[in-house]
């Protein structure tokens, strides 16, 4: 089973990619609306690791681990989230005509039974998160 989603961004695909880069950066948008983490690990490199506690805005804490698969800076990332749920992600970057870039979100669930249940949280989920992406890079990138 596998979530589509995009959106596109008002800033250049550099931009984008170094909201990505930067671990307190990604500490601030990565997760549903609401989420924080805190990142114990964390590497953007092929094969590097990233070990972080996500937490829900009642409290609850959910460890995660990602190993990173493929990285074309300012076009494309590729994590294996290695703890359950396990998924592949693929985020790609594509430079608009206007200068801005479309984020593209693909994530495969390795049960597509799993990923079939937890469809109803997950989209929503995956909306929120690039909605808080695009949040950051705005800010990064001299808006808001």
């Amino acid at each position: 089973m596998t979530f589509r989603a995009s959106l596109k961004f008002a800033a250049p695909p550099s931009s984008v990619f170094a909201a990505f880069e930067d671990g307190a950066r990604l500490a601030v948008w990565w997760g549903p609306g609401g989420f924080t983490n805190t990142f114990k690990t964390f590497e953007l490199k092929p094969g590097g690791k990233w070990s972080f506690v996500m937490h829900r805005p009642d409290g609850k804490n959910y460890p995660n681990a990602i190993v990173v698969a493929e990285i074309e800076p300012l076009k494309k990332i590729v994590i294996q989230h290695v703890s359950q749920p396990r998924y592949l992600l693929t985020v790609t970057l594509e430079l608009t005509a206007d200068g801005g870039t479309l984020v593209g979100w693909n994530q495969e669930f390795e049960n597509p039974e799993l990923g079939r249940r937890m469809e109803r949280i997950l989209v929503p989920a995956n909306e929120q998160l690039l909605d808080q992406l695009s949040a950051e890079v705005l800010r990064g990138h001299g808006g808001d």
